[in-house]
């Protein structure tokens, strides 16, 4: 199940005061932290990719922050996953952490990381494509198919100068674009999977499971690329931002997330996926120097309109 979209069940006293007097306003706080944590993320990345490996990076990530996920679920008495429940957390764990923010880590050593996550606000155009493909899932309507080929054009607006540059074609970047659409891909199957998966597991159990699950992989893949040597060459800085990633926008934004979940409208909690671009960039561009041009601005206008109509799109079903 995704970690992102599965909060835990609010009880009945809430939800009636939610009803009788409106949200509290902590549920605002924990939005709007949402909202700036996963936005600055991006910029952490790039930081602790000066000197840690994309492998390290992932896995001790969600290695760390699972396993302190799985102690606070031990220490709130709640029971682990079941032994029939395990193997379909650790896939989805896998398609969504090790492929889905493993290749994005991968990838922002070639991709600025604002245009990294302008690039990852197209991954309701993956889920859309995965849920049309699969039996039972939603058919794909005019307007979604319009939204598809809008952002399409704002794709290409967006990385075609950059693929195509006066020296010729940039081989590094354009497979650091390449590896974002596949972690998209993989969050997309993951998020589908995972919600037809029949779990007993609550969503702070299965986050644990799948973020440890996936955290050991990488760690494993680490080590059998040796990468555990730089580790000690790393700067405080990496480290710094690699300790940011684990505790902040792992553990810190999922109980931020969760809490908005219980108290706000999942429409309005959703807007947090057209803000991040926006943090990513003008972060990027403010302390690393990012390019920031017209081009840009209006490339990411255009992928952020066109995933919107992807996402709300209700209408025809085309045959």
């Amino acid at each position: 199940m995704d970690w992102r979209a599965a909060p835990e069940r609010a009880g009945w006293r809430g939800l009636s005061r939610d009803i009788l007097l409106g949200p509290p306003p902590a549920a605002y706080l924990a939005w709007v932290a949402i909202c700036v944590i996963w936005g600055t993320s991006y910029l952490a990345i790039k930081i602790a990719l000066e000197t840690v490996s994309p492998l390290l990076i992932t896995g001790l990530r969600y290695a760390a922050a699972g396993a302190l996920l799985m102690v606070w679920v031990v220490a709130r008495r709640q029971p682990l996953p079941s032994r029939r429940d395990w193997p379909g957390l650790v896939a989805v764990g896998l398609l969504m952490f090790a492929v889905g923010n493993g290749l994005l880590v991968a990838a922002e050593q070639s991709v600025p990381s604002g245009l990294t996550a302008v690039l990852v606000a197209t991954t309701p155009f993956w889920m859309v494509g995965v849920e049309g493909r699969l039996e039972g899932g939603e058919r794909i309507t005019r307007r979604q198919w319009l939204g598809l080929g809008v952002g399409f054009g704002g794709i290409l607006l967006l990385v075609w100068p950059e693929i195509f540059t006066g020296h010729g074609v940039s081989w590094t970047f354009a497979a650091g674009v390449v590896a974002l659409q596949v972690a998209c891909l993989g969050w997309a199957v993951g998020s589908s999977f995972g919600r037809r998966q029949a779990m007993a597991a609550s969503p702070s159990q299965a986050s644990a499971a799948q973020m440890l699950s996936a955290g050991l992989v990488m760690l494993a893949l680490a080590t059998a690329a040796g990468d555990w040597g730089v580790l000690g060459l790393a700067s405080p800085r990496s480290l710094l931002a690699l300790l940011y990633l684990t505790l902040v926008a792992s553990l810190a934004a999922f109980v931020a997330y969760t809490y908005a979940l219980m108290h706000l409208p999942t429409s309005f909690v959703s807007l947090y996926a057209y803000i991040n671009p926006i943090v990513a960039v003008g972060l990027g561009a403010a302390l690393a120097g990012e390019p920031f041009t017209p081009r840009v601005a209006v490339a990411m206008g255009v992928i952020l309109v066109s995933t919107a109509i992807v996402s709300s799109s209700r209408g025809e079903t085309v045959r």
